[in-house]
């Protein structure tokens, strides 16, 4: 048992404390409040400091394009074939990239990774904690979401190759005969079992296997898109088939705020601190985050990590207030906005009863850039 006491304590979750104890019990949150009492409790004293659950990134690439290894670390896209559901993030990432020791020590205690935008459909994202030597004791949840691309990168990967898609209209058209074949697929399936003819059941097809949980809401799609034309051809193929998505990246969705409100759309920005690096990015703004915000919208940030290095997170959410977001609303971007939208909000995303014990003690604000990690504890276990 852990009381961490005396900080103030940002729960991300509606109340907050100027002097608060976080009590921790077998991994999890146990209380939150003042005065809390817990005689055989180890203390970690917090007081003058700030405290807060860890941080979320809504979107990475950590552990499959490792830091400063080139080609050997990297297994982020493979780019032979614009249709590859059955890849898995998990059998990619090497928990021994150092970015997770850099994104644990400032205070990243949950991350969704997975495959790169090369791809129509590029494989199942995964959501992991930054903590472990093997990948299997580090999962939030896996499968969480199937990468899904739009735009620039599936075009551009493979009309130089003289294969498809090389334009906008053969990316949308592969992902909708990858729906109809799943559905189609499932069905049969769903056939054979009600007609108790196992022998009349399809190949087994694990790519049409994960489409089809994509199709029954099991999974929703992780959309690579930039360009709000491209952003409302993803919410017009989700609408078509009726799942679930989140915009990723979504760098003009600010111009196009009141459609995507209307839609209800799942927004996930970033990455915000890079270069103008292809045309798709010619309109990227800072302010994106605070016209979603003063819209009404929640939304998340991330880092695309390794193109703005995942230790940044905060940074990004920083410059977001300079440029006029509320500032409680940017740490919720990085916090609990990013657990909700991604689906793990029942684990990690605040400082609540129940929830995993990922906490971040800070010497201060923790936007401010001159903060520092004081201390951070994932599931209960200090790891920094």
């Amino acid at each position: 048992m852990l009381l961490i006491r005396g900080g103030r304590v940002l729960t991300m979750a509606g109340t907050d404390y100027d002097v608060a104890d976080v009590l921790i019990n077998e991994g999890k949150i146990q209380a939150v409040g003042t005065n809390l009492t817990a005689p055989d409790a180890e203390v970690y004293d917090a007081s003058g400091k700030v405290v807060t659950p860890g941080l979320v990134d809504a979107h990475c690439h950590i552990g499959m394009e490792e830091d400063g290894l080139g080609f050997e670390g990297d297994d982020v896209n493979e780019i032979t074939n614009p249709l590859t559901p059955a890849m898995r993030a998990i059998d990619a990432v090497n928990p021994e990239d150092p970015s997770f020791r850099e994104a644990r020590e400032a205070g990243i205690t949950s991350v969704c990774t997975g495959p790169g935008s090369a791809n129509v459909v590029g494989g199942q994202f995964a959501a992991l904690k930054t903590m472990g030597i093997r990948i299997d004791d580090m999962i939030i949840r896996e499968p969480l979401a199937v990468k899904v691309a739009f735009g620039e990168n599936p075009k551009r990967c493979y009309s130089r190759e003289k294969k498809t898609p090389s334009t906008r209209m053969a990316t949308a058209a592969i992902l909708r005969e990858a729906l109809v074949s799943a559905r189609e697929y499932q069905r049969k399936m769903d056939m054979s079992d009600i007609n108790g003819d196992a022998g009349k059941q399809p190949d087994r097809d694990l790519g049409k296997e994960v489409l089809a949980d994509v199709l029954e809401g099991k999974l929703f799609l992780k959309a690579h898109c930039h360009r709000a034309d491209d952003i409302l051809t993803v919410i017009r193929i989700a609408r078509e088939f009726g799942v679930r998505y989140t915009l990723d990246h979504c760098t003009e969705g600010y111009r196009i705020v009141d459609i995507l409100k209307q839609e209800n759309a799942h927004v996930i920005l970033g990455p915000l601190l890079s270069s103008r690096s292809k045309i798709e990015l010619n309109k990227m703004t800072f302010k994106a985050p605070s016209v979603f915000a003063k819209a009404g919208m929640k939304f998340a940030m991330m880092t695309d990590h390794p193109v703005i290095p995942i230790q940044y997170l905060p940074v990004c959410a920083a410059l977001a207030v300079r440029e006029g977001l509320d500032e409680t609303e940017a740490l919720k971007s990085i916090t609990i906005y990013s657990a909700e939208i991604t689906g793990i909000d029942d684990r990690v995303g605040s400082l609540e009863p129940g929830k995993d014990a990922d906490v971040v003690v800070w010497s201060g604000a923790p936007l401010d850039y001159r903060t520092k990690t004081e201390a951070v504890f994932i599931d209960g276990v200090q790891v920094f």
